[in-house]
């Protein structure tokens, strides 16, 4: 049947309207959702607060996930593998991005819309796949040396010096010597990247010699008993409570950690440190959350401009000040007002400068549960497994996994 020319441009146009919003082109703008884990200090739904009164038709609400990253990770695929409009905002670990990315679960940005060049660089690189922006720092973070200053004159620089400090005040003392996370998760491959690339390897190209260095510091320490048996089970909270309530000289925990130790039976006992290593300063994890936008959400425009608030500068001393998170921008680090408030900044900034990102690979989850399997069953009792052999073939399995990506 004829129609008039006019109505069939109307119809294309609706049509052209309708793909462009598919596609993520101009959407309507409109209430949206964060997904992000569990916020265990309260401070996320205040700094939402001041989003939706000033955006009253843009209101976001926010969706917790578990507190555990393997779950959060797992109820995210779930939602995004069903291709659901539900989440709008995704809370991302940064070892997330490539996954999310080569998934084609998130959408890349455009490197201008944000001030990225005022952002701590390794941070930036978190949210980078392929040449791509796919996400915006959020949070970094960085692990650190927690040190008693009331037995420790200097705090060591290096793997001999922490072994002979903890093992003489071990001695003196009715307390355990060292701890980090060592149990059977991604606290754990996160603790074995460290010990690599203190030894001067990196975990996305494992060196077999730094790989059993690095497995020797951990056996060497539980076999000799500086590192308590304990300490197989620890997480992070585990860690932080043996710390802070006395029953530790040494600890390796994240920034988090400091807050509650200064209300603790340590508070103006205890001083943080970088993490040693082989030679010398060790390097840390690079850690932390950023924010991506959903494929599937129908308010792109709006997620975006809500991620320009929430990672604005001012914000982002809010994250530190009320959240006690570690920020992205690189300016607060030097602020002598948040380092008289908050001592640690320093330190953190030059551990995060340090740090290093764990290998960028789409099949990073099961990459650390290969990691975290072989590194428990080397640091399991009774220690006889040759961390050569152990290490040769973490070796394979880690290039068969990158391989394949």
């Amino acid at each position: 049947m004829f129609r008039p020319l006019s109505v069939m441009l109307c119809a294309l146009l609706v049509a052209g309207c309708a793909a462009a919003t598919e596609e993520g082109g101009e959407d309507p703008k409109g209430p949206i959702t964060f997904a992000t884990g569990r916020d265990t200090t309260g401070y996320l739904q205040p700094l939402l607060d001041r989003w939706n009164k000033a955006h009253p038709a843009q209101k976001v609400t926010l969706l917790e996930l578990p507190e555990a990253a393997d779950e959060q990770r797992a109820q995210l695929v779930a939602n995004l593998q069903a291709r659901s409009d539900r989440y709008d905002v995704l809370g991302l670990d940064v070892v997330w991005t490539a996954e999310f990315a080569d998934n084609g679960w998130i959408i890349p940005l455009e490197r201008g819309s944000f001030p990225l060049d005022r952002f701590l660089p390794p941070v930036v690189d978190t949210a980078v796949y392929r040449g791509k922006l796919w996400a915006v720092p959020y949070t970094s973070n960085a692990g650190l040396l927690y040190y008693r200053k009331d037995l420790v004159k200097k705090p060591p620089t290096t793997w001999a010096q922490l072994r002979s400090q903890a093992l003489s005040i071990t001695k003196k003392h009715d307390i355990g010597g060292y701890a980090g996370q060592l149990a059977a998760y991604e606290g754990l491959t996160v603790n074995f990247a460290e010990a690599v690339q203190s030894a001067g390897g990196t975990l996305a190209d494992l060196d077999q010699a730094k790989a059993k260095q690095a497995l020797d510091f951990f056996t060497r320490g539980l076999s000799e008993g500086w590192i308590p048996p304990q300490a197989l089970n620890y997480k992070e909270e585990e860690s932080r409570l043996a710390f802070q309530n006395g029953q530790l000289v040494f600890a390796r925990n994240w920034p988090h950690a400091y807050g509650p130790a200064t209300q603790s039976k340590v508070a103006g006992k205890f001083a943080v440190t970088r993490l040693p290593g082989l030679d010398g300063p060790g390097s840390s994890s690079l850690g932390g959350a950023n924010l991506a936008i959903s494929a599937y959400s129908k308010r792109q425009n709006t997620a975006q401009e809500f991620i320009k608030y929430f990672t604005s500068l001012e914000n982002e001393r809010r994250v530190l000040t009320e959240g006690s998170f570690p920020p992205v921008w690189a300016e607060l680090y030097d602020d002598p007002a948040l380092i008289e408030r908050f001592p640690y900044l320093p330190v953190l900034k030059e551990s995060i400068l340090a740090a290093k990102p764990r290998p960028v690979s789409a099949n990073y989850n099961q990459l650390s549960l290969v990691v975290a399997s072989a590194v428990s069953k080397t640091l399991s009792p009774p220690y006889d497994q040759s961390t050569d052999d152990v290490a040769a073939s973490m070796k394979a399995e880690l290039a068969e996994i990158i391989a394949t990506q």
